[in-house]
Parts: C-alpha cells; structure tokens; sequence
C-alpha cells in the first residue's frame, strides 16, 4: 500500500471549505438579482430584502477567508518558464498521456491559472460589491460609475463560477485528489505522478 503524504492541514481544509460554502450562499443570493427568473432563490435567504441584506457580508467573508489562503499560495502560484512547457503538453494530458509532461512542483500551470482566475475575479467583486452596497457606499458615486460597477461586478462573478467549475472538475477527473481536502493526505503514488518535484522535496524533509 503507497505511503502517505500530508498536503493541507487542518486549519487550510477548514478554511477551504468554509470559502466553499460561502461561495454558495452568496452565490444563490447574488443569482437571485441577477435575473427575476432566478429571483426564487431568494426563497433560501428569507426573502427578497433579507436576500439583499445578507449577500454582501456573505461576500465579504468569502473573501475574508480567501485573503488567508491567498497569503499561504500566492508565492507557489506565481508562472514560472516550466509551467509554459507544460502547457504545451496540456492537450496530451487530457487525453490522458502525461508521459511528456514535465515535472511540476505543488501545482500545475493549470491550477496557477484557475487561482489566479479566482483571486481576480474576487478582487474585482469585493471592490465593485462596495461601490453599489446601499445605503453605504452607493450615494458616493454617479449613477453611471454604478453601472459599470454593476456589469463588471456580474462578469466578474461569472468567471469565478467558471473557475470554480473547473476546479472542481479536475479535483474529481485527477483521481486522488480530493482525499486531500478531505483527509489533508495524498498517496505518495499520487504525488509522485502529478506533482514529482513537490514529492521530492516532501520525501527530502521526512
């Protein structure tokens, strides 16, 4: 049976599913004014006006709780040159070869990609978000600096639901995965296979 490998700790699991629950909650409250055909899921939060008085501080603590991941993976999320190797090869992964791939540290190009996605998009949300939060904020500015708080404030949430689909597509597609932020363990096969550099230097310090 392969050994296995710490990857999170308790205090990163807790906080990657509370992220995860709040990304929900405002998620449904903010789909619930972004069209009247999906104003029934203001039916979850107590109503139209409870609906709005919630979403913002469930945003912000989304992204509260997210500032503290960022600060513990920004640094091994930045682009190297390898990750453009492995990009080129990316097609060959998903077609399930990764022979060629080269050797990646603790995350891939492509899981760069969808945190830095993320950390964007929630940046740009959080400062559009406050700009139009009435009563406090929004008298501050003219009404048409408002509406383009309030488009970028949807594009911006839809490319954060997209990045968030995708990151739980590829924590289910690569098998494995997801005992890490379940159990906070990978297999050493596992590590060994999608993250070789970060098994080396895991396999150093033990």
């Amino acid at each position: 049976m392969s050994k296995l490998i710490q990857r999170y700790g308790d205090s990163e699991r807790m906080n990657h599913w509370f992220i995860a629950l709040m990304f929900v909650l405002a998620g449904l409250s903010g789909l619930a004014f972004f069209h009247p055909s999906l104003f029934f899921f203001s039916n979850l939060f107590g109503g139209g006006p409870w609906t709005r008085i919630l979403h913002p501080f469930m945003g912000l603590l989304m992204v509260v709780a997210f500032l503290g991941l960022f600060l513990r993976l920004w640094k091994e999320n930045v682009m190297t040159p390898a990750d453009k190797e492995w990009s080129k090869h990316m097609g060959e992964m998903l077609r399930g070869n990764k022979a060629n791939l080269p050797p990646v540290g603790k995350y891939n190009a492509g899981q760069k990609r969808v945190f830095w996605a993320m950390s964007i998009s929630l940046a740009v949300l959080v400062v559009t978000g406050i700009m139009f939060w009435r009563p406090w904020f929004a008298p501050l500015f003219p009404i048409n600096v408002l509406r383009i708080a309030v488009l970028l404030h949807s594009v911006s949430a839809v490319v954060l639901v997209l990045s968030v689909i995708v990151h739980v597509y590829a924590a289910i597609w690569v098998k494995g995965t997801v005992r890490a932020m379940t159990r906070g363990t990978v297999s050493e096969n596992w590590a060994r296979l999608n993250h070789p550099l970060w098994h080396e230097e895991m396999t150093r310090r033990r």
